[in-house]
């Protein structure tokens, strides 16, 4: 049975709901699923709901000071230092040989910066804990597939970061990371810059000088790269199977597309870690803590899609 290791995420948000409401969720009935928390916050925002607490062999209670200053929709230090511990003790656990995968609730970045965490968000914490330099970040909606050349960056330095030589490692790292989830010659479709891919240059250089050559390069290789297609089709495209994924080129182009499509079940996995890191893609939503408002089918999905990417490396 495979191990999965949730973290509750900011505890002033709907974290903690939505990790109680998954615990008891038919859909995960027999999975191996243990809550990594604090013990405090899940009594008291299950007694504000009326629902059981998780405890036993499901908690890790992680005890962590300021618990009782944590109010439902407060920015905190004590919020911030919390959810840095659950990731850090999910990592442990992940080193140890203890856990098959992580799977993150939403965490709040003034929080974090509150706490003093030197890191943006998830993705950037794991990367430190495991030593990896650039872990793959990839969006699972249905049967889409996205990968993102990049993401934190502005839609400026984003532009200039879409360049040949980043264009080709990516291909080769998708490709790689693609083989890994069992698809033996994936087909990877590079998403245009410009509207139009261009039109042969007359809406931008971007396609003729750096994608283009960049997906010729990495046929070259014997990868199966296509395109720049026109950000307008091919996620419908990969949407319906024409490309086993697609290469998104920066962070919004990719996840307008995803979630548009569905909101709820779009999940984040980060590869190239030693653990699988699954997650849910939407926030702390503290305007709803603790008020028995928050959706838990993105977590749930979450779970789910980590069993069927583990499944699929076998």
């Amino acid at each position: 049975m495979r191990r999965i290791a949730i973290t509750m995420g900011d505890p002033a948000g709907i974290g903690p709901e939505i990790s109680i409401k998954t615990l008891a969720s038919p859909q995960l009935n027999g999975v191996d699923m243990r809550l990594l928390g604090q013990a405090s916050i899940l009594r008291r925002c299950a007694d504000a709901l009326g629902l059981a607490p998780p405890g036993g062999a499901q908690l890790v209670d992680i005890p962590v000071a300021g618990m009782d200053e944590v109010q439902p929709g407060e920015i905190s230090a004590a919020g911030g230092r919390a959810a840095e511990a659950s990731i850090i003790k999910a990592c442990d656990m992940a080193k140890a040989g203890d856990i098959d995968a992580i799977v993150t609730g939403p965490i709040n970045k003034e929080s974090l910066r509150a706490a003093g965490c030197p890191h943006i968000g998830h993705t950037e914490m794991l990367a430190e804990a495991f030593g990896v330099d650039k872990p793959l970040t990839l969006f699972v909606t249905e049967s889409l597939r996205v990968f993102f050349l990049s993401r934190h960056k502005s839609l400026r330095d984003a532009i200039d970061y879409a360049t040949r030589g980043n264009g080709l490692d990516m291909l080769r790292r998708v490709h790689e990371a693609m083989g890994q989830l069992g698809h033996r010659n994936p087909s990877i479709a590079v998403a245009a810059m410009n509207p139009h891919s261009s039109d042969g240059g007359q809406f931008g250089t971007e396609e003729d000088e750096h994608l283009e050559p960049a997906v010729a390069d990495a046929q070259a290789e014997g990868i199966d790269a296509r395109g720049p297609i026109g950000a307008d089709s091919v996620f419908h495209q990969g949407l319906e199977g024409v490309h086993d994924c697609v290469l998104s080129l920066y962070h919004d182009q990719g996840h307008i597309a995803t979630k548009t499509r569905d909101f709820y079940g779009t999940i984040s996995a980060t590869l190239g870690l030693p653990v699988l890191r699954t997650s849910v893609d939407h926030g702390t939503a503290f305007d709803i803590a603790w008020q028995g408002k928050a959706n838990e089918y993105s977590l749930v999905r979450a779970v789910e899609v980590a069993l069927e990417l583990l499944e699929a490396g076998k």
